[in-house]
């Protein structure tokens, strides 16, 4: 099992369609969800980023069972690792 992906992101974010789009790529599966619409998720961002809503923040749960990650910005080599890929 890969284990899971969470991008939390905004439709403004460059940083975030480019992640998106390397993740696609990929072939590494995703849920993303959009802060401006999500006030829970903009609340989990900001406790994660030390109360800013900095994009793209990803939540990886791997599938082995390890601990979740969570990343700020992080590059697509951060994600695999992440994942265990």
């Amino acid at each position: 099992m890969q284990g899971t992906v969470t991008m939390y992101s905004t439709t403004w974010c460059g940083y975030c369609r480019r992640l998106k789009s390397q993740l696609d790529r990929e072939g590494i599966a995703f849920t993303e969800i959009n802060i401006e619409h999500d006030p829970e998720s903009a609340a989990f961002v900001e406790k994660a980023n030390g109360g800013n809503q900095t994009v793209p923040t990803v939540r990886v749960l791997p599938g082995t069972g390890g601990d979740e990650v969570v990343m700020t910005n992080p590059s697509l080599a951060q994600v695999k690792h992440a994942l265990g890929v």
